[in-house]
Order: C-alpha cells, then sequence, then structure tokens
C-alpha cells in the first residue's frame, strides 16, 4: 500500500538534493542547520521542513555561497537568496528543484508557478525536452531508491499531462493547415506510459496537423477501422514496456498484416523497446531513436 512519505532518511536526502550524506552530516554536526530526529536505533529521519531547507541551501552552496555563511541566515533569508538566484540564471538551474519541491509538498500551486514562468521564458518543446525529460529520468531513480513514493511520481506527472492537454485543446481550436495526412496515436497492448505520446501529439498538433489520440493499450486489431479512411494515415507510437524486445517483431507482422494494408499507410515507432528492433524490410515501418528524431521529419 502506499504511504505518502513524511520523514526520510539521509540517503534520502542526498538523492533528493545531490548533496553527499556525509556533507549532509558534516552542516548537521557543524552548523546546526538540522535537526533530524532519530529512531530506537539511532537512524536519523529527517521531515519535509529540513528537507525543503536542504533543497534551498544547496541552491545557494552551488551558487558559490559558503555554508559558514548560509548557516548564519534565517529561514526567510535563505529563500529570498534563492528567488533572487532564479531571477538571474537558467530556467533548468532552478526549476528542477523547484518542480522536485512541488512533488514532495503535493503544492500545486508552486508548480503552475513555475511552470508559468518557465513559458514566459520558453516554448514549450524547449521545456519539455531541457526540463520535464531529466526530471522524469530523475524521478525514476528517485523512485528505485524509494526515496519518493508512487503518489509523487503519479502527482508530477498528472500536472505535466494536464498542462498537455490543455496546450493541445488550445492548437484544435484551428483548422489544421498540413491536410495531407492524418497521426494516428496510440500505445499497443498493455502499455499505460503515455506522457511521451502526449507530447508527441503536442508538437504533431504544433506543425499544423491533423491528430487522432487513442492512448494507452489498444489492440492492435482495433487499429484496422482506420483501413477504410481515404487519408493517408501515419500510426505513431511509443513502445517503452510493451511489446518487450522478445515480442516486438510478432507485433510489427501482425501489425503490418491488419493495419498497413491500406496504401500509403505508414508506422512510426520511438520509445525504449525501440531499440530492440532490427531494421524493418517494410519501409512503411519507421523506427526512431527518441522523440527529438521523430519531430524532426514533421
Amino acid at each position: 500500500m502506499d504511504r505518502v512519505k513524511t520523514s526520510f532518511s539521509i540517503k534520502n536526502l542526498e538523492h533528493l538534493s545531490g548533496i553527499k550524506a556525509h556533507t549532509i552530516r558534516i552542516w548537521e554536526k557543524r552548523y546546526n542547520l538540522f535537526e533530524p530526529e532519530r529512531t530506537e536505533t539511532n537512524i536519523r529521519l529527517y521531515n519535509l521542513d529540513s528537507l525543503q531547507k536542504l533543497l534551498n541551501v544547496s541552491m545557494l552552496y552551488k551558487n558559490g555561497f559558503k555554508i559558514s555563511k548560509i548557516a548564519r541566515m534565517e529561514v526567510n533569508e535563505i529563500k529570498d537568496k534563492v528567488h533572487t538566484i532564479t531571477l538571474q540564471k537558467s530556467p533548468y538551474d532552478w526549476s528542477l528543484g523547484l518542480f522536485k519541491l512541488s512533488m514532495i509538498n503535493f503544492d500545486q500551486r508552486l508548480f503552475t508557478n513555475t511552470f508559468d514562468e518557465l513559458m514566459e521564458k520558453m516554448s514549450f518543446g524547449e521545456i519539455y525536452q531541457s526540463i520535464f525529460t531529466p526530471l522524469m529520468i530523475e524521478l525514476g531513480v528517485l523512485w528505485q531508491t524509494n526515496s519518493i513514493s508512487p503518489s509523487h511520481e503519479h502527482f508530477i506527472t498528472s500536472l505535466i499531462k494536464q498542462k498537455i492537454h490543455s496546450l493541445c485543446e488550445k492548437l484544435q481550436e484551428n483548422q489544421p493547415q498540413n491536410t495531407d495526412q492524418t497521426f494516428v496515436l496510440y500505445l499497443p497492448d498493455n502499455e499505460i506510459h503515455e506522457l511521451g505520446l502526449l507530447y508527441l501529439n503536442y508538437e504533431i498538433l504544433d506543425r499544423g496537423y491533423k491528430t487522432i489520440f487513442l492512448g494507452q493499450s489498444v489492440p492492435t486489431t482495433s487499429l484496422s477501422n482506420f483501413q477504410d479512411k481515404s487519408d493517408k494515415m501515419v500510426f505513431v507510437s511509443c513502445f517503452t514496456i510493451e511489446p518487450n524486445h522478445d515480442r516486438v517483431d510478432e507485433y510489427l507482422e501482425e501489425f503490418e498484416k491488419e493495419v498497413l494494408s491500406t496504401k500509403g499507410s505508414e508506422l512510426w515507432i520511438t520509445g525504449y523497446q525501440a531499440k530492440y528492433i532490427a531494421k524493418p524490410k517494410n519501409p512503411s515501418i519507421r523506427i526512431f531513436e527518441s522523440s527529438v528524431e521523430l519531430i524532426k521529419e514533421l
């Protein structure tokens, strides 16, 4: 059963902040920066306030402040200094920490404010590629090391999805400018990781194409419904978990038989499992190493 984390080990703090556990212990002992609780077996446990303070302290430390000077600051002064730095540094330097903090505290307002500030400086494509993608990779590591709970990951992923849906809705208010082909975006059976597919939907819409977004776990047989369409259909999918690499060839054979019999239709594939696919004999099946490579083809 998933429990929301409200206390963190020193290793959790290391993974979340990037500051080594040994250094955190020194700061705690020498400068009294943190006051952890102790278990019956004398293991340190830190609360959310300590984590938030450490994230702020680490930002100042990484930007040239001496730890002895930081230790003399009040909590609000530390926050003010961090805010000043965020105005001077590149978005990547400050936004990752704020997004992680919004996730730990389940703080939707902080997420929204950070996102809105980024949108004033960057395109959404730049935000997704340079900030959200590294963030999701880091969250995967944090989840594996038990530094965050599944509820944290679901919270931040849900907020990112909301932003993409909102941007897509705005784009769909306009008539498609490129009408020579229609893109059908779907995930194979038992594949549920749709964040990357949602992002591709945004990029394709942004380039003036019509899209049909089907989402998670779509059986191949149901895609044959598009054979009757007169438009050229380009099917786009992300193979993250499914089909497993030992079943990919079988899946592609089935897809070719069930779906690609319509002249001009294509299948574009990206995602982790795509690297296991040998170069398809059918030129209508195209493999892309990343979403960036796929987007270049639009």
